[in-house]
């Protein structure tokens, strides 16, 4: 059955886990930073918005300790999976709750209900329900998940391959990833004072940074920063405009739905060169 596509090209929204959650600490929500962008998303009022957040101290912890991203390969992971899951629930339930409190229709989408990978990899998504939901004006609300996967079971769905896929399956306008930190930099800003903002960057330049960008000193599943902004190497291949701001400072992520110049990094298909501040 043929797709039926999008008349207007939404905004992708991912809100990082370190972002509404306190990564440290197991299971413990940011309470204050969700309402906040709940009210500042609400202000914002962006038409076909998608959000994605990521699990930080909720889901994370839950897959490492039973080996999720790795694939089945005891029964005692089943439990697991299931727990995991249940973590991600519970995240994305005060997040609903407070986007409804601020008159947003949010609405939860389990990415395990409607998609499976392959070796980690999307392999299919069900478009239907999305395109529909934000066709009468919804904001469907999904997030990393643990999901079965076709080769090794179920895997870790992490919230940036999904923020990618979703962008480019729904000819998105833009992608706005709000990190808890201004950017991407030349090193792990929160460990090394010298690390410089890097303002624009290539897919190429960004490659070539690999071995200089440190991943979070914090468990994550899915990869540490560099690992994050490559997921969307397939929706800027594509043209989609991407920006990574910091969902921690108040009003950052207002002003990138409504497309106020901010502090941030942009990343670029195009043969630029990387400027740092």
């Amino acid at each position: 059955m043929k797709v039926q596509k999008l008349k207007a090209k939404p905004t992708v929204l991912k809100l990082g886990g370190s972002a509404v959650t306190q990564k440290e600490k197991p299971l413990t929500p940011d309470l204050p930073a969700i309402e906040r962008l709940a009210n500042e998303i609400s202000r914002a009022n962006v038409s076909l918005l998608v959000l994605v957040h990521g699990g930080g101290s909720f889901g994370h912890p839950v897959a490492e300790q039973y080996g999720i991203k790795e694939g089945y390969s005891d029964p005692s992971q089943i439990i697991g999976f299931v727990k995991t899951h249940q973590a991600m629930t519970k995240l994305n339930k005060l997040i609903v709750d407070s986007l409804i409190k601020y008159n947003i229709a949010a609405v939860e989408v389990q990415p395990s209900s409607c998609m499976v990978t392959k070796s980690g990899r999307i392999q299919s998504m069900e478009e239907r329900p999305l395109i529909k939901m934000l066709e009468m004006g919804f904001v469907p609300v999904l997030y990393g998940d643990a999901v079965l996967d076709s080769e090794r079971g179920f895997a870790i769905l992490s919230g940036d391959q999904l923020v990618s896929s979703l962008a480019v399956r729904l000819n998105a306008d833009r992608i706005i990833i709000g990190a808890d930190v201004d950017g991407l930099y030349t090193a792990d800003p929160k460990i090394d004072p010298s690390a410089r903002l890097i303002q624009h960057i290539t897919l190429k330049e960004l490659k070539n940074l690999q071995h200089k960008i440190e991943g979070s000193k914090t468990t994550d599943v899915t990869g540490g920063m560099l690992g994050k902004m490559l997921e969307l190497t397939p929706a800027v291949e594509r043209g989609i405009r991407t920006i990574i701001v910091n969902a921690k400072k108040p009003n950052v992520v207002y002003k990138a739905l409504k497309n106020e110049k901010v502090v941030g990094t942009i990343i670029e298909k195009g043969e630029t060169i990387a400027q740092s501040n």
